[in-house]
C-alpha cells in the first residue's frame, strides 16, 4: 500500500528536505495544463541534482510504492505541460537543478546534456562558442527542454529535424533503480570515446524503449549538432485554395525523395500562418461556430499570403552557390500555375515566413505560440497525425479534418511538415477553457479526429496526456501486452509514470483474453 509520508521522509533524508515541496501553491501550479480535463495536482514535487539522486528517489518510490512522474522543463504545452499523468503522482522535476551542458564537442559535433537544458540555453552556448554548430529548433517554447522534446519524439524542420534520431548515448535510471548506459556507454571502461558518436554497440539497441514510455528516467544524453553552413537561403510559395494541398504534396514529394531540398517543407494553412499575429475577430462566447471562409480570405489579403504557404531552405557555401538551387525549385513549383513565389529577402519582413526561416536555421522562437491567443481562455491541444506523401490521400484527410473541426465549432489551424514519404500533421486546437461548452466541444473534436483518422490507418506521433488511454486502445492487444510486459520487467512495482502513453503494467481484459489458450 502506498506510503506517501514514508516516501517523503526518505527522500528528504537522501536529497535534502529543501528539495521536497508539498506546498499547496506549488502543487496547484504543477497540476495546471491547457487540456480539456480537470487539473491534475501532484502529491509532491521533488528536485534531484544528479543521476545518483534520481536513483535514490526511484529506490524510495519502490520501497513505499509511490508513483513518480518525471519532467524535464515542464513546457510540453498543448500536450500536458508538467501535470502528472494521474492526480497524486509525485512530480520529479529534473530540469530545476539538472540543467548543465556537460560537453560541446566541436570535432564530432555533439553536445552532452542534462534534462534541464533548454533550446535557448543550448543555442546561446553555441553562439557564445562562435556559432560553429547549430541545433534543430521546434515550434514549441524556446525554454522547452531539448532532452524532453526528443524523448517525446518532437521534431524540427532542418536537416537534423529528427530529434530522437539525433540522440546518441543515454544514461537511464530504470524503474527498478538500476542505472544503465546505452550503446558504447555500457563498455566497462572510463574511456567512453564512442558513447555519443556511435549509436549501436554490441547486442540490442535499447534507446527506443525509453521514447514515449515509462520504463526509466533519462538523466543524460548526447545530441548530434549540425555544422552551421556559411549561407542559408529560404524559398516560399503561396497557394490560393484549400484543395491545393493535393498538388502541394505532389510537388514536394520528388524534391524530398531525391533529397534535393535538404530541409523539410513547412506547409502551413492560412490560420496557422496568421493566427500568431491576430485574434479571432468573429469569436463570440457561447457561439459554437468556426471562423468563416470570408474572414480567412480577408486575413490572407491583409497579410499577402494564401490558403497554404510552403517554405523550405537550402544551405551552402554562399548565396551565389545557392541561387541556382532556388531557381530550380522555383521552376518546379511555378509549373503548377498556382504557386506564387516569395523570396528570402521578402520573407524576412513577413512574420509568418520569418518564423519559418528562424526554425530552419536553428534559432528558437516563441512567435508561433502567439496562435494560442487566437481565442481567449488558454485552451490548447495538439492532434498530431500524419499523411503519406500522396496528394489524393492528403486531400482526403484534409477534408475530413476540416469537417470535424467545423462540426464542433473549432477553427481549423494546421501545418504539415513534409519529408520524403510522410508528412507530420500539426493540428492545433485553440479554445476557451473558461467556457464549459467550448471545453466539451474541444474534447469531442479531438476524440472524433483520433477515431476517424485511426479508422483510415493514420495514428498520431505524439499525444496529449488526456488521451493516452484513447490512443493505446486503438492499438492491437498484442502490442498493448508487449508494452505492459516490458513495464513489468523494468519497473516491476510500476513506480514511474503509470498511465503515461497508456502503459501501466496491468494487463487489459482484452490482452488477457488474447493470451489465454481457451480465450477465457
Amino acid at each position: 500500500m502506498k506510503n506517501l509520508d514514508g516516501f517523503l521522509r526518505s527522500v528528504s533524508e537522501r536529497i535534502g528536505a529543501e528539495w521536497v515541496d508539498t506546498r499547496a501553491e506549488t502543487l496547484s501550479r504543477y497540476g495546471e495544463h491547457t487540456l480539456p480535463a480537470e487539473a491534475r495536482a501532484p502529491a509532491a514535487v521533488v528536485f534531484p541534482a544528479s543521476t545518483a539522486e534520481v536513483r535514490e528517489i526511484v529506490l524510495a518510490a519502490n520501497e513505499h510504492l509511490v508513483e513518480l512522474f518525471p519532467v524535464s522543463t515542464g513546457n510540453n504545452i498543448g500536450l500536458g505541460s508538467r501535470a502528472p499523468a494521474r492526480t497524486g503522482q509525485v512530480v520529479v522535476d529534473l530540469g530545476h537543478r539538472m540543467n548543465r551542458i556537460l560537453e560541446v564537442n566541436e570535432e564530432t559535433c555533439y553536445a552532452e546534456l542534462q534534462p534541464g537544458v533548454s533550446f535557448t540555453m543550448l543555442h546561446d552556448e553555441l553562439e557564445r562558442r562562435g556559432g560553429k554548430l547549430m541545433l534543430s529548433a521546434t515550434s514549441g517554447p524556446p525554454h522547452g527542454g531539448v532532452l524532453g522534446n526528443a524523448m517525446d519524439r518532437g521534431a524540427g524542420y532542418g536537416p537534423y529535424f529528427d530529434h530522437f534520431g539525433m540522440l546518441c548515448g543515454m544514461e537511464v535510471v530504470l524503474g527498478n533503480g538500476d542505472v544503465i548506459r546505452t550503446g558504447d556507454g555500457s563498455l566497462d571502461t572510463d574511456q567512453l570515446v564512442n558513447w555519443h558518436v556511435s549509436k549501436f554497440s554490441f547486442g540490442p539497441a535499447l534507446d527506443g524503449l525509453f521514447s514515449q514510455s515509462n520504463y526509466g528516467i533519462v538523466t543524460r544524453v548526447g545530441v548530434w549538432l549540425m555544422p552551421r553552413p556559411p549561407a542559408a537561403r529560404s524559398f516560399h510559395f503561396t497557394f490560393p485554395e484549400d484543395e491545393d494541398i493535393a498538388e502541394i504534396i505532389e510537388l514536394c514529394r520528388p524534391m524530398k525523395l531525391s533529397n534535393f531540398v535538404p530541409s523539410l517543407f513547412r506547409v502551413a494553412n492560412d490560420l496557422y500562418a496568421m493566427a500568431p499575429d491576430e485574434v479571432n475577430a468573429e469569436y463570440q462566447p457561447g457561439q459554437p461556430s468556426a471562423f468563416s471562409k470570408e474572414g480567412r480570405q480577408a486575413l490572407q489579403a491583409r497579410h499577402g499570403l494564401g490558403a497554404w504557404q510552403v517554405s523550405g531552405m537550402f544551405y551552402g557555401a554562399s548565396d551565389a552557390a545557392i541561387e541556382p538551387l532556388i531557381q530550380r525549385v522555383r521552376g518546379h513549383f511555378e509549373r503548377s500555375g498556382k504557386a506564387r513565389y516569395i523570396s528570402h529577402e521578402e520573407a524576412q519582413n513577413i512574420p509568418a515566413l520569418k518564423t519559418a526561416i528562424d526554425s530552419m536555421t536553428g534559432r528558437p522562437s516563441a512567435t508561433e505560440l502567439g496562435m494560442l491567443k487566437w481565442r481567449p481562455g488558454s485552451g490548447n491541444a495538439w492532434f498530431l497525425p500524419g499523411t503519406p506523401m500522396v496528394g489524393r490521400q492528403a486531400l482526403e484527410l484534409d477534408r475530413l479534418g476540416r469537417a470535424i473541426y467545423e462540426k464542433h465549432g473549432m477553427d481549423y489551424i494546421v501545418m504539415h511538415v513534409a519529408s520524403a514519404r510522410f508528412a507530420r500533421g500539426l493540428h492545433v486546437l485553440v479554445w476557451n477553457m473558461e467556457d464549459a461548452d467550448e471545453n466539451r466541444r474541444a474534447d469531442a473534436c479531438y476524440r472524433e479526429l483520433s477515431t476517424e483518422f485511426a479508422k483510415r490507418g493514420v495514428g498520431v506521433g505524439r499525444a496529449p496526456a488526456d488521451y493516452y488511454d484513447l490512443h493505446m486502445e486503438q492499438m492491437l492487444p498484442s502490442l498493448q501486452s508487449v508494452c505492459r510486459s516490458i513495464k513489468r520487467a523494468l519497473d516491476p512495482n510500476g513506480v514511474i509514470s503509470p498511465g503515461k502513453y497508456g502503459i501501466d503494467g496491468r494487463m487489459s481484459s482484452a490482452s488477457a483474453a488474447a493470451r489465454s489458450p481457451a480465450g477465457e
